[in-house]
């Protein structure tokens, strides 16, 4: 079982919990609400305008100048259903003075703020922007609390050193200098009034004047303009005459100048008629035996040039095949000799040592012939030596190093050889 319950436009209706375990809550704004016997708690909160009177006690200016200000602001908790839930969060369950506590910490703290960045002039002169200056800080910081400002004012600004009074002083006499200032443009204006009607005055003396003047000028204009008219009048007429005098010899002349012309065409008629004749015999007598000439020469040359082009051709392709002829007998020699290089590769692996042996001993009497090349200038060699035996064993140990030498050189022991063991024991 519950109630339902009521609440006026003034107050707010949260009502929290409900039968079924829920957390949601139910607001109610000049209406009415379902509570729960037992289960559902009811809370209010007032709508009502709260007045708060924020004040700044000593509050140093951006000049150094301590003030003191005092305010007067209209909040409200506001209405709408998410910001209404924010104020209910916040405030349920205080009392008014304990909301507007908590509103008033808060305005003062930006009003405090904001004078630290005007100087007094700034604040005591416009004290409305002032005030929006305030407003328009502390809004969204006040509305994060579900609270709106509904109006924002500057109730006083005063000082303990008397800066504001100063200020006053140097006001009035500003007004007062203005005031002198005032007094001597009015009697400036006045002397130049009386200098402008003046010479309004004389203006206007000056402007009839000039007008009988002129009239007696457009006078004169006119008697000219009547004279000028007749005398034109007659030079027209006598201009007339000549002119026309003048159109008749000018007729005479052109009728004289279309004979001259028409006598001017028939000699041209006869002189083009003379050209194409000397055209038509030059063409028979000169051009067409010219081109005939022409022509023969053409075909001559067409033929020396179809001759050259077939010599060229001839000996391009006789060079051609000799290419092919010697790159044949290149190719056939190449292949000769890569063939007897196979077959003594292949000799020589079939019989391994005893071929390297052949072709040491055959590569020996090169070697001799090189190394004896120097001695074949030479014209006669004188050793020294006392005994002729002595000469005999120099030769015997060349021979007997010659073995080493060739191994050195060529990696083949020629001590290894039958016929090479036996010479060598007999030098020894």
């Amino acid at each position: 079982m519950g109630s339902c319950l009521t609440v006026g436009p003034n107050e707010a209706l949260v009502v929290s919990g409900d039968c079924c375990g829920s957390d949601t809550k139910t607001y109610a704004v000049g209406g009415w609400a379902w509570a729960w016997w037992l289960i559902s708690d009811t809370q209010r909160i007032t709508l009502e305008i709260m007045t708060l009177k924020p004040r700044c006690e000593d509050v140093e200016t951006a000049e150094g100048v301590a003030i003191t200000v005092t305010g007067v602001a209209q909040v409200k908790v506001m209405t709408e259903q998410d910001l209404l839930a924010v104020a209910c969060e916040q405030f349920l369950g205080k009392s008014v003075i304990e909301i507007k506590g908590v509103v008033l910490q808060t305005l003062e703290g930006h009003l405090r703020s904001i004078l630290g960045t005007l100087t007094v002039e700034q604040i005591y002169q416009d004290r409305d922007q002032f005030a929006q200056l305030v407003r328009e800080v502390a809004a969204p910081d006040v509305g994060r609390m579900g609270i709106e400002i509904l109006s924002f004012t500057i109730k006083d600004v005063y000082d303990k050193l008397d800066y504001l009074s100063s200020l006053g002083k140097t006001q009035t006499a500003a007004v007062q200098r203005d005031a002198d200032i005032g007094v001597a443009e009015a009697e400036r204006d006045a002397g130049i009034r009386e200098a402008e009607c003046k010479r309004e005055m004389m203006d206007v003396k000056f402007q009839a004047d000039t007008k009988m003047a002129d009239s007696k000028r457009e006078l004169e204009l006119n008697k000219a303009s009547f004279n000028q008219e007749v005398n034109t009048k007659k030079a027209e007429a006598q201009l007339a005459y000549e002119l026309q005098a003048a159109k008749e010899q000018q007729k005479i002349r052109l009728e004289e100048i279309e004979i001259q012309v028409v006598q001017r065409k028939k000699q041209i008629t006869i002189g083009e008629r003379e050209i194409e004749r000397t055209d038509k015999e030059l063409i028979a007598t000169v051009k067409r035996p010219a081109e005939a000439e022409a022509y023969r020469m053409q075909q001559i040359a067409e033929g020396h040039k179809t001759k050259a082009v077939l010599l060229a051709q001839a000996q391009a392709e006789r060079i051609r095949r000799i290419g092919e002829a010697e790159a044949c007998s290149i190719e056939a020699v190449g292949k000769a000799e890569a063939e007897r290089m196979r077959l003594k590769a292949e000799a020589y692996q079939l019989y391994g040592e005893a071929a390297k042996t052949a072709l040491v001993l055959e590569a020996l009497p090169m070697i001799a012939a090189k190394v004896a090349a120097p001695l074949a200038r030479t014209n006669e060699i004188v050793i020294l030596s006392g005994e002729s035996s002595r000469v005999t064993g120099e030769v015997t140990r060349l021979l007997a190093e010659l073995p080493v030498s060739v191994n050195a050189l060529t990696g083949v022991d020629l001590l290894k050889i039958p016929l090479l063991q036996k010479m060598t024991g007999a030098l020894a």
